[in-house]
């Protein structure tokens, strides 16, 4: 036979307090005294006992959840600020829900909407392009919500990021600045990803202050993959005359461009300077190290778990937090025509 589920009274029974203490206990520990919370949590451990989240939340109309959705599940950068944002959010009683959408703004609303439907009680966003319905909608429902990974400078909407356009004007004036003037780009896709869309502009604007072009031929978008990076490197070599510095739109894509001058044997840097953008784990290893734009991913994570927390609790937190970036300058590039 079946033993019944211990209940609250149960747990408060054991514990020798009130069930108003117990569910304090268990859902606000923070207001509890040290050694009453450890009787709590060592007779809801000894009973098995489990909170009924559902009545919970229908009691306050929370339900200690907030939602995520990300461009891409498999993508290293996103990976690590969702760890940070969920434990920020876990050291708080939050548990984060994650959604996907690869790079479609439509499927972004549906997965928006689902969360929503199971409850959420906020939402953190990956860049500032979205559906505008997806705005309308959580304005309606009050719903508290942060964009990540980009700056909304209009002031509309909460943001934790960087500056995507200035980084990449960094990236650009330190390839002229070494004597480039034959640049090329491999961008990732723009259609869908403001901060793909922001980098491109950001080289675009540092050239064209410098009196260099960047014409069609030389600007190549590409999906955030290696094969994709190789394919769009292989393309560049071929024009005439040849680029002498290659600016990619993230590491992925640069680390194919480096694999695929190796595999024609154009040598980097000494023939091709290449550069990426975030600093991910494996471009300090590659050969040579990676020149590249390190993204505080981390702290992107963190600050956007603090903005969110704040709202939860009835503050109006910061409009925009502007996170820095910083060039680190590796072994990839070096003046055109001499090793670094």
């Amino acid at each position: 036979m079946t033993k019944p589920a211990a209940k609250l009274a149960d747990v408060a029974r054991l514990a020798g307090v009130s069930t108003a203490t117990v569910s304090r206990a268990l859902s606000q520990p923070h207001l509890v005294g040290a050694a009453t919370l450890n009787r709590v949590e060592a007779a809801a451990q000894r009973l098995h006992y489990v909170p009924h989240g559902t009545a919970r939340a229908l009691r306050s109309r929370r339900t200690h959840t907030v939602g995520a959705v990300i461009p891409a599940l498999g993508n290293a950068l996103y990976a690590k600020t969702t760890h940070a944002l969920q434990k920020a959010l876990e050291a708080d009683g939050y548990t984060l829900l994650l959604a996907c959408h690869e790079f479609d703004l439509k499927t972004e609303l549906k997965v928006m909407r689902s969360l929503i439907e199971r409850g959420v009680d906020a939402l953190v966003l990956v860049g500032t392009e979205h559906d505008l319905e997806l705005f309308d909608l959580l304005g309606s429902l009050g719903i508290p919500y942060v964009l990540t990974w980009a700056l909304d400078r209009t002031g509309r909407h909460p943001c934790v990021g960087f500056d995507n356009r200035l980084a990449a004007r960094r990236v650009a004036d330190y390839l002229v600045d070494i004597g480039h003037r034959d640049i090329a780009m491999v961008a990732g896709v723009t259609a869908g990803n403001d901060r793909a869309r922001e980098r491109l502009a950001g080289a675009r604007e540092a050239l064209a202050a410098r009196g260099i072009a960047l014409p069609t031929q030389r600007v190549l978008e590409r999906p955030y993959m290696i094969a994709a990076g190789r394919e769009a490197t292989r393309t560049l070599l071929k024009l005439v005359p040849r680029p002498t510095a290659v600016i990619c739109g993230n590491d992925v894509l640069a680390m194919g461009a480096v694999m695929e001058c190796h595999a024609q044997s154009v040598a980097v840097p000494a023939a091709v300077s290449v550069t990426g953008f975030d600093d991910m784990e494996a471009a300090s290893i590659l050969t040579p190290a990676l020149t590249t734009v390190r993204v505080p991913m981390h702290e992107i994570g963190y600050a956007a778990a603090r903005q969110i927390l704040i709202r939860l609790k009835g503050g109006t937190g910061v409009p925009v937090t502007e996170l820095a970036v910083d060039l680190i300058v590796r072994g990839t590039t070096a003046p055109p025509g001499r090793p670094r």
